[in-house]
């Protein structure tokens, strides 16, 4: 039996640091040895770039789509100390504002107004205006990650961190952020705010036993997705009553979950882990696709069967293919930002508007649809598109602005490029793995994978884009 997962370029992977979308996923950063550099999502383009001497960045984070970035230290020679956060303006090519805090600094979340700094036991929220103020501060438990999130579109106050106690999550409410300012003239009605919460009810949620991993919530603060380090299941919170809206299953065995992203509509959401698979849930038929479910589920009612064959399954998936052939018998144990070597299966996952049909032309779309684009830290840009039936939600008939074709020194785009894999089986995220083919025979489901539409390189500043 062949295990080896093979190579889809034969391009040497370039070693990436950190990369990550802004809060819209219409642009992302990424850092590597030489600086940083700034694409557009899609088409995928380089805005610029920025060449850093005098030592190497463990993050950059956008701020939305502004010329404003926060840059962090890292690495064997950091540019910057590991307990400092610097505001760079990239318009004018200089840093504008510098925190320095007492120790280390674990992770940044911020939209118009706020900047959110978290460190091993407490989060720093800073108020930005025409200058940076600091806010307030509350205490977390244990948080080595630096777990937090941010509810980002207008009029939207949440903010979201580690509890005091382990596997608790606080909710706090800041002033709403302030709409986007128009680039154009001003349309001739403005749509009202909503009305302002008088109360907020729920402060704190219990989500899981174990530590948390990750914090994700959408745009609008409403929704809020926890997992934990055991990393089978993705829960699904009501903020505004702290109630469990679902429970998702990511697999059966162990794994790190890197991120959890909410479609921008809330009707889908995405995970991926070290297993290098992404999986595709629906929360509120998005593709008017439905979650898998275990051919013993409608007897649970009557039988005290475990509560794993309640579970709720992905109804898509997209294993990201190895940069080197090798065989992958187990998880490989997870590396730092700024390592020499890095996980080919880290990536991160957000998502986008593209067309529906490949052969239009991209200033005459018609047709666009969710998506999904996968950027990974050994240089991969993967655009997906959903497995979708006969009457989806997800398509929309209208014209859509798209950003100019991307730089002449790119390589050709890869369309619908095949790409035949295992499939991963229903109950494991984990392809090509001995003795995991017998879960999918008790689930007596196939599961759907999603559709690779284009591949490009990123993050190589020679010619690559």
């Amino acid at each position: 039996m062949n295990l080896a997962r093979h190579s889809i370029s034969s391009t040497a992977p370039v070693l990436i640091f950190d990369t990550r979308f802004d809060a819209d996923c219409q642009i992302f950063t990424t850092s590597t040895q030489a600086g940083f550099a700034v694409y557009n999502t899609w088409p995928l383009k380089l805005i610029r770039k920025r060449e850093i001497t005098g030592g190497t960045l463990a993050a950059v984070v956008p701020l939305h789509t502004s010329s404003l970035l926060f840059l962090l230290g890292g690495g064997r020679s950091p540019r910057y100390p590991p307990n400092k956060v610097i505001l760079w303006d990239d318009a004018i090519g200089q840093e504008v504002v510098e925190l320095e805090f007492r120790e280390r600094v674990r992770g940044l979340a911020c939209r118009r107004g706020w900047l959110a700094v978290a460190l091993r036991r407490r989060v720093v929220v800073f108020q930005m205006d025409t200058s940076v103020s600091r806010f307030a501060e509350w205490d977390t438990s244990d948080n080595p990650r630096g777990l937090l999130a941010l509810a980002t579109a207008a009029h939207s106050t949440l903010l979201v961190i580690p509890g005091r106690q382990m596997g608790h999550v606080q909710l706090i409410h800041l002033s709403p952020c302030e709409p986007p300012q128009p680039l154009g003239p001003p349309p001739p009605t403005l749509p009202k705010p909503p009305p302002p919460v008088s109360q907020h009810h729920v402060s704190i949620i219990a989500a899981h036993t174990t530590a948390l991993t990750t914090l994700s919530v959408p745009p609008s603060g409403r929704l809020l997705a926890t997992t934990s380090s055991r990393g089978t299941l993705v829960r699904i919170w009501d903020t505004s009553t702290g109630k469990l809206v679902r429970e998702l299953r990511r697999g059966t065995d162990k794994a790190e979950i890197y991120g959890v992203a909410f479609r921008p509509d809330e009707r889908e959401v995405c995970v991926w882990s070290d297993k290098g698979t992404v999986h595709v849930f629906a929360l509120d038929g998005g593709s008017g696709l439905s979650n898998r479910h275990s051919t013993l589920s409608p007897l649970t009612s009557y039988l005290p069967l475990p509560k794993y064959f309640e579970s709720e399954w992905s109804y898509a998936q997209y294993r990201i293919p190895a940069q080197s052939s090798h065989i992958s018998l187990s998880a490989p144990a997870s590396k730092p930002p700024t390592a020499d070597v890095v996980d080919e299966e880290k990536c991160i996952v957000g998502w986008i508007r593209g067309p529906v049909s490949d052969d239009e032309d991209h200033d005459t779309l018609s047709a666009t649809e969710h998506q999904l684009v996968a950027l990974t830290y050994t240089g991969g840009w993967y655009r997906l598109s959903l497995p979708t039936s006969g009457t989806s939600s997800n398509v929309i008939n209208t014209p859509t602005p798209v950003a100019p074709s991307p730089l002449s020194g790119s390589p050709p785009s890869v369309t619908a490029l095949s790409m035949r894999r295992p499939r991963s089986s229903s109950g494991s995220s984990f392809t090509g793995r001995p003795g995991k083919g017998k879960e999918r025979e008790k689930e007596g489901k196939e599961s759907r994978e999603c559709i690779l539409k284009e591949y490009r390189r990123y993050g190589r500043w020679d010619g690559w884009g």
